[in-house]
């Protein structure tokens, strides 16, 4: 029977002995080295290339995020499964964007982080639900107020927000006072707003201008 060769990352010694613990019930997984900071996980995959590590998402000196990135680019056939207690979007999205393959919850059981291992050794992703229910969210999500708003109209509308009539924003960009116009009338068509006032008001809020 072939060995899957794993790395457990994690900075709790408790959680790294349990895991090890749990991985040595199956025959075809190998536990070949743990590491308690992200650094040194991706010090250990430099030097022996394991087939999967599991990787927590808060460590000292690297976080589980940086360290799968550069785990990915040292040792491109090492997968990479984020291992946590987050569900939050962020983590979730910049845990797979980094190049993890799958993304489980502490609570998963043993056969089901067995069968993840394995399915990641085969290149295949596994999702806890709850990482799997947060990128249904963002991917239905409506778009944020202002995506659309081109760059010379975000210029427009940070100078709009310093007060700046459209003779003056013209003069600082450079451009006539009739293509300002333009530029914000298409400002306010996109915020769904009547007014420069309205339109300051709303970048403020949500954050559109600093």
């Amino acid at each position: 029977m072939s060995q899957i060769r794993v790395l457990i990352a994690d900075d709790h010694y408790m959680v790294r002995k349990g895991l090890l613990t749990l991985l040595e019930e199956f025959e075809d997984l190998t536990v070949v080295g743990e590491a308690g900071d992200g650094e040194l996980a991706v010090n250990i995959c430099r030097a022996n290339c394991p087939d999967v590590v599991l990787m927590d998402m808060l460590m000292p000196r690297l976080d589980g995020i940086a360290a799968t990135a550069q785990i990915r680019t040292a040792c491109p056939h090492t997968q990479v499964i984020a291992l946590t207690s987050l569900t939050d979007e962020a983590h979730v999205q910049d845990a797979l964007k980094a190049g993890a393959i799958g993304y489980l919850l502490k609570n998963v059981s043993g056969d089901e982080l067995a069968n993840a291992i394995r399915r990641a050794h085969a290149g295949q992703s596994t999702l806890a639900p709850e990482a799997a229910q947060v990128l249904i969210r963002a991917t239905t999500r409506p778009p944020a107020l202002g995506h659309d708003l081109t760059e010379r109209e975000l210029e427009v509308l940070a100078l709009m927000k310093e007060g700046l009539n459209n003779r003056e924003i013209g003069e600082r960009l450079i451009i006539s006072s009739s293509t300002v116009k333009n530029h914000v009338s298409s400002i306010l068509g996109k915020l769904g707003t009547t007014s420069r006032t309205q339109a300051v008001a709303l970048a403020v809020e949500q954050k559109i201008v600093d």
